[in-house]
């Protein structure tokens, strides 16, 4: 697969950032975090390089760019009061090559207590804010975000890297390894219905919450550029990707097809409720998509295609683009006829 181009922000998604206080005046931008000087392979826990270099800047750079992260995650996190700013100090910046957006990712220690948090400052994508906005409005998931003309901010999703977790927790207790199953079937489920993409291993997390008896398990995206933009219908189903194996051949082992069906269907709901709940914003943001160009003709050709004959109808062949796509699935998703089994 082609490497994704990045979609601009254009007018229209801009007011509508405007309009819900997600663009904000930003203290520094992506670019300033580019005039680093010098950098080093990050290392894990085992010593084994990863993707991240750890950064470095030259004096005359870093304050400016130390004290805007510490207004940055105030703005993030404290609605842009400053008066905890003395106790807020960058610890670290990683930079990664790996991705569309190459972000930057800040570690923030609070001097008082150690405590640390991160976050990111990426390139801004059309296709990433649109996929965003809908995890904030159709998910179960709230994400907090920031944009500044070509500047994203993000908060960091708490979280065990799905293929890490795949490699040391799926070895659980039967009544776990059935809640694991049913959350990633609930998590393909919501990932096809608002055609987010690319959901291999590598792209969420798996959230564990200890509950009386055995555990919670939540699946959250953490990358949203391919949000309405490959042209295969497969790149929006997670269980078609071989990084994903494990789960997959989990639940096909501990789920029958009601099983799976019954998920499906209650994943569905509260899609449909949280449709109604939203009802203004969500037909705001659909409006804005669906007029939007956020991918190639070619795409979104091929998806309206595969789309018509996986659910045996014509609704799709009148959309001209990606965001129409996206519209005629929803209404189709909350329908009593449409059905999608995990195999």
């Amino acid at each position: 697969m082609e490497k994704k181009v990045i979609i601009p922000v254009r007018p229209p998604l801009r007011e509508y950032l405007r309009k819900h206080r997600l663009e904000v005046k930003l203290p520094l931008q992506y670019e300033d975090l580019d005039r680093f000087s010098q950098s080093v392979d990050l290392l894990n826990y085992t010593g084994e390089p990863t993707l991240w270099q750890t950064i470095y800047y030259d004096e005359y750079e870093r304050d400016f760019v130390m004290k805007g992260l510490c207004q940055i995650y105030a703005l993030l996190n404290m609605g842009g009061d400053y008066s905890a700013l003395e106790h807020l100090e960058v610890a670290r910046i990683d930079y990664c090559l790996f991705g569309n957006t190459r972000p930057f990712r800040v570690r923030i220690i609070n001097r008082l207590n150690d405590n640390y948090d991160h976050f990111y400052v990426k390139k801004s994508d059309a296709n990433r804010i649109y996929g965003l906005e809908l995890e904030e409005l159709l998910s179960p998931e709230k994400v907090r975000y920031l944009v500044d003309g070509t500047t994203l901010i993000e908060e960091h999703i708490a979280g065990i890297p799905g293929d890490d977790f795949f490699a040391t927790k799926l070895d659980d207790i039967p009544f776990n390894q059935v809640r694991m199953a049913k959350e990633f079937v609930k998590f393909n489920e919501r990932c096809f219905v608002r055609l987010l993409g690319d959901m291999r291993a590598y792209n969420y997390v798996i959230d564990i919450t200890p509950d009386i008896e055995g555990s919670q398990f939540r699946f959250r995206a953490i990358d949203f550029d391919q949000q309405c933009y490959e042209g295969r219908k497969s790149f929006y189903l997670p269980q078609f990707f071989k990084e994903n194996n494990p789960i997959v051949f989990l639940g096909i082992e501990l789920m029958d097809a009601k099983a799976v069906r019954q998920y499906q269907l209650e994943e569905r709901a509260l899609i449909g409720t949280r449709i109604k709940v939203g009802n203004r914003r969500v037909r705001d943001l659909l409006k804005i998509i669906s007029e939007d160009e956020i991918s190639t003709p070619e795409k979104t050709r091929q998806l309206r295609e595969e789309l018509n004959e996986h659910h045996g109808t014509h609704r799709f062949s009148k959309c001209k683009r990606m965001g129409e796509v996206l519209q005629a699935h929803l209404r189709l998703a909350l329908e009593k006829e449409f059905h999608q089994s995990l195999g």
